[in-house]
């Protein structure tokens, strides 16, 4: 039995490698995958190893997630966010960098997991139906600071038209039973196609590569504690909020962390997506909810997760992490050496029609359709200097009305 279970989670590295290298692919897809042919891997191994793989597939997928999304700038529905931070540092030379500081965030969200999990399993069945009730308020305020950071009144107007406009398409395309998979045209087109199309149009040169190591991070003790803090507040929101993913606690977390440069905003983006996809599991067994693809499928592999179960999933996180966080470095060391020497333009076009390709494979003609609008409205964001980040109004707006209606 543990040789099987040792074996789940060396394959769920191995496919979660791939995956998370893999412009476009999302681990809900490959959840949704996988359960689509669980009846025949189920003649062949057992439900809690399948659910042992899912889990080591699913950190491995979060942390590798970053490398497309900063040295390529195709990101996945977690890792968007981290595109234009991380993109920024690649230009400087320093993508590898960015990699590690993510990585190291991951591998500091698995640490904000185990040391929360005891307190979540206990306190979440008795806040869960509270807490819920005024996060349309926490939303609008967050969302209306954001907005008046920027400078100047014309700067301000900009940014909440983009903000509005991203919010309007959002609950278009979310609100259409017809598109399958509408987050990933949306996102793509948003935070991916359109900084390609920039790139491309630029003809971007990426320079050569700085191999830093973990003790030339340029993080201060200071800067460590405070991203930390703001995780643990913001990164457990998901667990017990419907409709709230790790964008939106990221967006929280900014606001908590302050003002914060790239490298601090990619160790925050990067731990809280680790946690929230750990802390999935934890909301399905202490109330029974999915809030992730993986916990979905894990919920029909295991209807009726016991406390030796979760154990094991919180045991196959924790090694998952701290093997994956190794292997991406060692990726990112091969990505740093090489890509300078390539044409980054011929690279980007290429990422472009490999994501408008699982756009199309995935959401359809519709799916092509909104990939052009949020494309579009990426562009107009980029060449207006406004934030990326109030492109976020296509995921607050929805959920905003979610709470309120």
């Amino acid at each position: 039995m543990l040789i099987e279970l040792i074996l789940a989670l060396a394959v769920g590295v191995l496919i979660g490698t791939f995956t998370g290298l893999f412009p476009g692919i999302h681990i809900n897809l490959v959840s949704a995958f996988l359960l689509s042919v669980s009846t025949f891997l189920l003649t062949i191994t057992t439900p809690l190893s399948l659910v042992i793989f899912i889990a080591s597939l699913s950190i491995t997928h979060t942390f590798i997630d970053f490398i497309p999304s900063i040295y390529l700038g195709a990101p996945n529905e977690d890792s968007f966010l981290s595109v234009l931070p991380g993109h920024k540092l690649l230009l400087r030379g320093q993508g590898h960098k960015a990699v590690i500081i993510t990585s190291l965030g991951c591998l500091s969200g698995i640490l904000i997991f185990l040391i929360l999990a005891p307190l979540f399993i206990i306190t979440l069945p008795i806040i869960y139906p509270y807490i819920q009730r005024i996060m349309h308020i926490i939303l609008i305020l967050a969302s209306l600071f954001l907005i008046t950071r920027e400078k100047g009144i014309y700067k301000k107007v900009l940014a909440f038209f983009v903000f509005i406009l991203s919010g309007f398409l959002g609950i278009a395309v979310l609100n259409n039973p017809i598109i399958k998979e509408p987050l990933l045209p949306l996102l793509t087109g948003l935070f991916g196609a359109s900084s390609l199309i920039i790139s491309i149009k630029q003809k971007t040169i990426i320079p050569s590569q700085q191999i830093d190591n973990l003790k030339n991070l340029g993080f201060s003790k200071i800067s460590f504690l405070k991203t930390m803090f703001a995780s643990i507040i913001a990164s457990p929101l998901p667990s017990f909020l419907p409709g709230m993913g790790s964008s939106q606690a990221a967006l929280i977390g900014t606001e908590i962390q302050g003002k914060s440069n790239e490298k601090e905003f990619l160790f925050l983006i990067s731990s809280i997506n680790v946690v929230v996809m750990a802390f999935s599991f934890i909301t399905l067994y202490t109330i029974n909810k999915t809030r992730t693809g993986s916990a979905a499928a894990i919920s029909k592999l295991l209807p009726a997760l016991s406390f030796k179960d979760l154990l094991l999933i919180l045991t196959a996180i924790t090694i998952t992490g701290i093997l994956v966080f190794f292997l991406s470095i060692k990726i990112s060391k091969l990505f740093a050496k090489y890509l300078h020497k390539m044409n980054y333009s011929k690279i980007s076009t290429g990422i472009l029609i490999i994501l408008t390709g699982v756009s199309f494979l995935f959401s359809g003609w519709l799916g092509l359709l909104v990939l052009i609008s949020s494309t579009s409205l990426g562009i107009f964001a980029i060449l207006t200097e406004v934030k990326k980040i109030m492109l976020m109004g296509c995921l607050m707006m929805p959920t905003i009305l979610f709470y309120i209606f």
